[in-house]
């Protein structure tokens, strides 16, 4: 990041400022007009587990984190408020807070999209239709994981809150609508807004008018006047009302998985990104209209560029890919480090006949199957850890494929590449088995930070930084591309191998209660 390029950049400027507020840190990335990093600074906060299944973060810690990576970003580059055009912001999703509007103050814990506490409330929502009560208006089954029933917990739970909310006292927001309510001046005039991204992501707003739905608020029995406004993913929001940065504008938000989305400049119908971390999450253009999912997938807006049609994507997630790699070394010993996994099955030629499903917390896209628990299936005498290395490996290309499978099912649009971005991307094996069972390029980016990227190009867009999004793909470089080496018939065989190691993972767990 100190390379001659951007030292001599220093104070020139113009620049674009991003920050990123995620589950386990925050962080502020200052990039140029080439979209190269000029400077970082990334602060991790506390995860709170107040009970199994529950997880929370302290909004004010979040809050006076993003400030200091701010402002340590532009003294490290080296520069002023003057040299920056526009702030982006993304944000870990769900993740859902209520605060008090006239002190600023949160009246409880964020809680956190992996926390599981709603998850009797959703079963009592679902009573007579199940999961797909509000399917139709928001893309999404009744789950745990959004934001709505959250909000919903939250109002039950804490004392004297729905009171509060019905007055008008209480503001809820995703972490995006916390870091730009306080950003652009807080109980001083802070705007209360989200983008239809995050929006999407609340089991509240209706995917057709990009609007709070009524028949749903009415439903889960929360007051409308807690909500923020639905805004565009670029547009000026407000302006920067303190620190390193004021002055300068608030341009864009976005969900973390659809920054990457836009970072990595899928704007075509069929063009498509994976971000293989802890889990996977992968993201389709579908365009203008929302498809909806008959195999398992999330229907979810993809970004809306000002007045522009909003764009739609599915999203299926896979729950363990990299945390698979975690597990082989730290609770089986095979390896001593995440990336010896590439090395250790580079020694064998195939999987010898093993298959791996990592159905840890059961399966989630296609399949959402919570009785589901982990296997390893065809083991003979023959099989080594080495064959076991390259198990992990191709499972996490299989469902990959899986979830391909069901995005050109669902929309009728075939992938026709694959844009990849995340920790495990640095596994060259990984990468080509990937291609070879989608039968697709594999294309990874210069910029591996394309959440960062994503935030910045849509702020620089909403400022007249960057011009167009053609501007933006011109601006996009590739580092590394894999193409399919490998035959149909071997393909189609090993599939078939892996859909059946699948089935033997099902109905472990006997009726779950």
């Amino acid at each position: 990041m100190s390379d001659t390029h951007s030292t001599s950049s220093h104070g020139h400027g113009p620049f674009i400022a991003a920050i990123d507020q995620g589950t386990t840190s925050s962080r502020c990335i200052v990039f140029d007009k080439d979209g190269r990093i000029v400077s970082v600074d990334q602060k991790e906060h506390e995860q709170i587990f107040p009970k199994p299944g529950w997880v929370e973060h302290d909004a004010a810690e979040i809050w006076s984190n993003v400030q200091q990576v701010v402002d340590n970003a532009v003294q490290k580059a080296g520069i002023t408020a003057a040299d920056v055009k526009a702030i982006g912001i993304t944000n870990q999703r769900e993740t859902t807070l209520l605060w008090d509007k006239n002190t600023g103050e949160p009246v409880h814990n964020a809680i956190v999209w992996q926390d599981t506490r709603t998850d009797a409330l959703c079963r009592e929502l679902g009573r007579n239709v199940g999961q797909d009560r509000f399917r139709r208006e928001t893309g999404l089954p009744l789950a745990s994981y959004f934001a709505g029933p959250k909000i919903r917990w939250l109002l039950d739970n804490v004392e004297g809150l729905r009171e509060r909310a019905e007055r008008g006292e209480i503001l809820f927001g995703t972490m995006d609508s916390w870091v730009i309510w306080n950003l652009t001046g807080g109980v001083d005039g802070g705007h209360h807004v989200t983008d239809v991204t995050n929006a999407s992501r609340t089991l509240l707003m209706n995917l057709h008018s990009l609007e709070w739905d009524e028949k749903i608020l009415a439903s889960l029995d929360i007051p409308a006047a807690v909500l923020p406004e639905i805004r565009s993913s670029a547009e000026v929001y407000g302006t920067t009302a303190s620190g390193a940065l004021a002055g300068v504008p608030v341009a864009s938000a976005l969900g973390d998985q659809q920054a990457a989305l836009f970072g990595q400049t899928c704007f075509d119908q069929g063009e498509a990104k994976s971000t293989y971390g802890t889990g996977t999450f992968m993201l389709m253009n579908t365009g203008h209209e929302p498809v909806n999912s008959y195999n398992g997938l999330l229907t979810t807006v993809g970004y809306r560029i000002g007045d522009q049609q909003p764009v739609y994507a599915l999203e299926g997630s896979i729950a363990v890919t990299g945390s698979l790699v975690q597990w082989m070394r730290d609770q089986m010993g095979l390896i001593n480090s995440a990336a010896e996994i590439e090395t250790l099955a580079s020694t064998v030629e195939d999987n010898g006949g093993a298959y791996f499903v990592p159905a840890f917390s059961g399966l989630f896209a296609p399949y959402w199957r919570s009785d589901a628990r982990g296997v390893i299936a065809g083991l003979t005498r023959y099989v080594t850890k080495a064959h076991i290395a390259r198990a992990v490996l191709e499972a996490t290309a299989w469902q990959t494929r899986e979830i391909t499978d069901a995005m050109t099912k669902d929309s009728g649009v075939d992938l026709t590449a694959l844009k990849v971005d995340g920790g495990m991307t640095s596994n060259n094996l990984l990468m080509q088995t990937i291609s070879d069972f989608l039968d697709a390029p594999v294309v990874r980016p210069m910029v591996a930070e394309t959440t960062c990227l994503g935030a910045a190009y849509a702020a620089g867009l909403a400022v007249g930084f960057w011009s167009s999004t053609d501007e933006l793909r011109a601006n996009w470089r590739r580092a590394a591309e894999w193409t399919p080496r490998m035959d149909a018939a071997t393909r189609d065989r090993e599939y078939k191998n892996w859909l059946k190691a699948v089935e033997r993972t099902m109905g472990w767990i006997d009726d779950e209660s």
